[in-house]
């Protein structure tokens, strides 16, 4: 048994290392496609970033995902793996296609459907989370957009009568600090998802660790009110070493593909973002990172014309966040009852 859970927990970060990878085009799309930096070093930069927010919020959005989903009594070591494999299978599958979807609603989506999986409808807890979680699958994007193209409306006004390449010049260093924001709190968001899973589990298997010592003492977790500053530190070094490697396929889509940006639209863009994220956040209130940037995306696109966005691209992406929960959900359930099959337990 302990081997089998030391095993998940590795998945688990597994998980949030192709999470990075997918979702680093978030991070670094529009800074890319303004041309600001290059990819090697966006990706640095995002990756720092990334890490940094383990020192600079909480851990709401993690207590969300450990108990304000899924009935803690039918968790089982099986009924994470399942949902982890299903979330990691969809991951994939977009990111072959170059599809930015939600790995933030595919490990959702996969956490329930293995749930459901393997106790029935019951082991969903309906309530304020899941409400939340699916009021802002629409929001989200929504806030963005209005956010991106509120920021841009108002820098348009603002330097309405500097020139071009004036304005380009200091939105050049501007989008810096608008990146790593955003990285910022892609880290805040997404590493805290995992965190949360990896919480379930321990929580789940608590009686099998309780009496352990050395190292193994550190996997012993009461209740889910309590986050080890292992799983922290180790969720965020595997997010953040994701980023590193980049997801290209997905950077391409973002940075030029939905519409063409300067400097200026990239700055609105990644502020309107971080703001979303970073309110959603501190409510504990579990986003897509991808949802958002890419409505502050097409935000900033329309100010200029509504033939600026292309929409076919849009539409795509948009099918890929309506597919994620039932997919991953899907997935995973298929995952566990095969487990089932093969698993020391659960």
């Amino acid at each position: 048994m302990v081997t089998y859970v030391i095993l998940i927990v590795v998945v688990a970060f597994a998980f949030d290392f192709i999470n990075g990878f997918h979702d680093s085009a978030n991070s670094i799309a529009t800074v890319v496609g303004t041309r600001v930096l290059s990819p090697v070093a966006a990706v640095l930069w995002a990756a720092f970033f990334n890490f940094v927010a383990l020192f600079t919020v909480g851990t709401a959005v993690a207590k969300a995902i450990g108990k304000g989903m899924i009935n803690l009594d039918v968790v089982t070591p099986t009924v994470i793996l399942g949902g982890l494999s299903g979330a990691i299978i969809w991951n994939l599958i977009t990111w072959f296609y170059g599809l930015p979807s939600s790995s933030s609603h595919a490990l959702i989506g996969g956490y329930a459907g293995s749930a459901v999986a393997a106790a029935g409808m019951g082991a969903i807890e309906w309530g304020t989370k899941w409400i939340q979680t699916l009021v802002f699958i629409v929001l989200s994007p929504l806030i963005g957009m209005a956010l991106g193209f509120g920021l841009m409306v108002a820098v348009m006004w603002i330097f309405h009568r500097v020139a071009r390449g004036r304005v380009d010049r200091f939105f050049r260093g501007a989008q810096l600090a608008s990146s790593g924001l955003f990285s910022l709190a892609h880290g805040a968001n997404d590493a805290q998802k995992t965190m949360g899973i990896i919480v379930s589990l321990l929580v789940s298997v608590n009686t099998v660790f309780a009496n352990e010592t050395g190292t193994l003492r550190h996997f012993y977790v009461p209740n889910a009110d309590h986050i080890p500053f292992w799983v922290e530190l180790c969720a965020y070094t595997a997010l953040s070493t994701g980023t590193l490697f980049g997801g290209w396929r997905i950077v391409h889509t973002m940075g030029s593909r939905i519409t063409r940006l300067r400097p200026v639209g990239g700055f609105c863009a990644e502020t309107g973002g971080a703001l979303s994220i970073l309110l959603a956040t501190f409510f504990g209130i579990p986003v897509s990172t991808t949802h958002t940037i890419t409505g502050s995306i097409v935000g900033v696109g329309a100010t200029n014309r509504l033939s600026a966005v292309r929409w076919g691209v849009a539409g795509r992406i948009v099918w890929a966040w309506v597919l994620t929960i039932p997919a991953a959900a899907l997935m995973a359930a298929v995952s566990y009852l095969l487990l089932s099959l093969v698993a020391p337990v659960g």
